[in-house]
């Protein structure tokens, strides 16, 4: 985010980063599930702009934070451009693999589940049954048919991710009206090798549907 970024104030086009709520620096306690809250803390950031009359032309998020983004444009109808950077279609999908086949009963019978930081730095999880309601109540597919057909929706993903398989990209094309897809070949979920392309992908969606020369 920090290089799509730089490359947005490149092209003269000011952008803001943000921590969600229990996040990084932001205050509140994180939660593992929390996807319309992220959508609500967009909102709030976006009326603090509103209000200061500066134009949100667009939402960019990337993984988590591309789902908040379209949650976002499924439920507020006032941002008509979205970008979803491996955003995952089917919020099931990766649980077994970090929680453990069993992850249901244990989290029924114990009330939680404690989750260890796989990398220094990273963070422990403490899932709750109703942080993970929360997430499985979602259906991101359906959530998608609310977005406003003129919101134009534009979905990147890395054609070699392994965490997010690219085959969400493809779900999303098929129910979203007015959606524009790019894959790069190659990348990974965070695009290691490939910031350049990412960048500049997004950086010329966003001119093009902002009218910026």
């Amino acid at each position: 985010m920090t290089n799509i970024a730089a490359a947005l104030a490149n092209a003269g086009i000011s952008s803001f980063r943000f921590d969600f709520t229990g996040n990084g620096e932001s205050e509140g306690a994180f939660e593992f599930g929390s996807y319309w809250r992220e959508a609500d803390d967009i909102h709030s950031v976006a009326q603090h702009f509103h209000e200061a009359n500066r134009t949100v032309i667009a939402i960019v998020g990337h993984s988590k934070g591309g789902n908040a983004a379209l949650l976002y444009a499924s439920k507020y109808h006032d941002i008509k451009t979205i970008v979803n950077l491996s955003g995952s279609h089917d919020l099931k999908i990766g649980l077994e693999f970090r929680l453990g086949k069993d992850f249901i009963e244990r989290i029924r019978k114990e009330g939680f589940i404690e989750l260890k930081a796989e990398t220094p730095g990273g963070i422990d999880y403490h899932i709750t049954e109703e942080s993970l309601k929360d997430r499985l109540n979602i259906i991101m597919l359906e959530e998608c048919l609310h977005i406003d057909k003129e919101c134009r929706i534009f979905t990147v993903h890395g054609g070699a991710d392994s965490i997010i398989p690219a085959v969400a990209a493809h779900e999303f094309a098929k129910v979203l009206p007015n959606h524009k897809l790019h894959i790069v070949e190659g990348a990974d979920h965070v695009y290691t090798d490939h910031q350049a392309e990412l960048a500049s992908v997004v950086v010329n969606f966003i001119k093009e549907t902002s009218g910026q020369p």
